[in-house]
């Protein structure tokens, strides 16, 4: 097992009710999971394969919970990576030199038997995790938009966060609302001004490091 660590950022749009049930154990608001999501790396490595500043993405799709699996997912690897940056990015976003049940793209990959080819593309992210605002584009396959969830009676932002002192993608997230489109080879059709979590990622092949 090739040891990595990688620490960045994280914008998550599921079709669930903000909140996401699954943070709770409880199942799906609709029955089913879809998900985008998009990462941006301020550091890491692979071995010596230095990934900071990269960025990955991934659309997945489960016809039920994500633990009963039969998930369809598909990674996007930032356009700029070299040749061994790919295979590393890959192997990390696959769950591969990655501890069983250590990370949350250990579990989707496992849940995953339907992958489709890896695409390399250009990644744009924008995040504002105070704000609780980000935006996440790749061209082609998905583009997402994040923004507070609000009181239902005065309109006014509403700030909650999912606080996880046990988690394997992050121990606080910011919860929003967000609307994904996509336009890629697999369509999410129920992502508008559901469930988004903005979080600070922290991981290694044996799970969270440090804060997160």
């Amino acid at each position: 097992m090739t040891p990595w660590e990688i620490h960045g950022r994280e914008i998550g749009n599921c079709n669930c009710a903000p909140g996401c049930p699954c943070q709770f154990m409880s199942l799906p608001t609709h029955g089913s999971c879809e998900a985008a999501a998009a990462f941006d790396f301020d550091r890491g490595h692979h071995g010596d394969v230095d990934l900071g500043g990269l960025r990955t993405a991934m659309v997945v799709k489960w016809p039920g919970p994500i633990h009963e699996g039969n998930g369809t997912m598909q990674i996007i690897i930032d356009e700029r990576a070299s040749p061994e940056q790919r295979t590393a990015l890959e192997r990390i976003m696959t769950g591969q030199d990655t501890e069983d049940m250590a990370t949350m793209w250990w579990v989707f990959s496992a849940m995953s038997p339907n992958k489709l080819r890896t695409l390399y593309k250009p990644i744009e992210i924008e995040m504002d995790l105070d704000a609780r605002r980000a935006r996440a584009d790749v061209p082609g396959v998905f583009r997402t938009e994040a923004q507070p969830i609000t009181n239902p009676v005065t309109g006014a932002e509403h700030r909650a966060r999912i606080d996880l002192p046990n988690g394997f993608e992050f121990r606080i997230g910011e919860v929003a609302r967000a609307t994904t489109t996509t336009s890629g080879e697999i369509e999410l059709a129920n992502n508008r001004d559901s469930h988004t979590h903005l979080v600070e990622i922290h991981l290694s092949n044996a799970g969270i490091v440090g804060s997160a």
